[in-house]
């Protein structure tokens, strides 16, 4: 059977270091599995793997396929997105780094730095290239000004545009919408309300 199995611990796995596709790994135990077919890296105990790109802290983290292309992980996980300034949280993690895919299940959270946003669901789906964020069961988008829920949203981050469906709602500085969909354009602060629409506009008097 062509099968090699690698296990190592202690002082060893403590120190980073540099191990393809410009990877940094880190763990206080590593255990790779040679298989045709099947390799992959197992790290356990404070991981962490992080590239120019992308920092992956969590209990557990496995990479597999050529030059570590896939990374799943799971317990107290946190992902760092250095280029566009991504912090997510969550149960468990699955990454594809040639497709620049980010998927976050159970009590995800995604904080947007740069767009002073935070985005919470149940899952939470992010493709780089399309710079698009999928967020389903429960969401909720919170800035400083508005609160938003719904079942189902699409975050278009390079026009800064958030779709809202699945009984959507939206307060915002005292206003209150409701419509079968909700278009926000977080620039200009525009609301679209499409469908069956119920609004609450306060007068602005104090």
């Amino acid at each position: 059977m062509n099968r090699r199995v690698v296990l190592a611990t202690g002082l060893l796995l403590c120190v980073s270091f540099s191990l393809f596709a410009d990877l940094s790994i880190r763990s206080d135990r590593w255990q790779s599995v040679f298989a045709e077919g099947q390799e992959r890296t197992r790290l356990t105990g404070n991981a962490r793997v992080s590239s120019d790109r992308i920092v992956v802290e969590a209990d557990e983290i496995e990479l597999s396929g050529d030059s570590f292309r896939f990374v799943r992980a799971s317990g107290n996980l946190l992902v760092i997105d250095l280029e566009r300034d991504l912090r997510l949280t969550g149960n468990r993690l699955f990454v594809d780094r040639d497709l620049d895919i980010i998927r976050v299940e159970g009590n995800a959270e995604m904080e947007d730095r740069e767009n002073e946003m935070i985005v919470r669901g149940g899952f939470i789906e992010y493709f780089g290239e399309q710079e698009l964020t999928i967020i389903q069961v429960g969401v909720r988008i919170l800035r400083a000004d508005l609160l938003a829920r719904a079942e189902f949203a699409r975050y278009l981050r390079e026009t800064s545009t958030l779709e809202l469906s699945g009984l959507p709602q939206v307060s915002r500085n005292g206003d209150e919408f409701r419509a079968g969909r909700i278009i926000i354009n977080l620039d200009s602060d525009e609301i679209t309300l499409r469908g069956e629409v119920r609004a609450i506009v306060r007068d602005g008097e104090d």
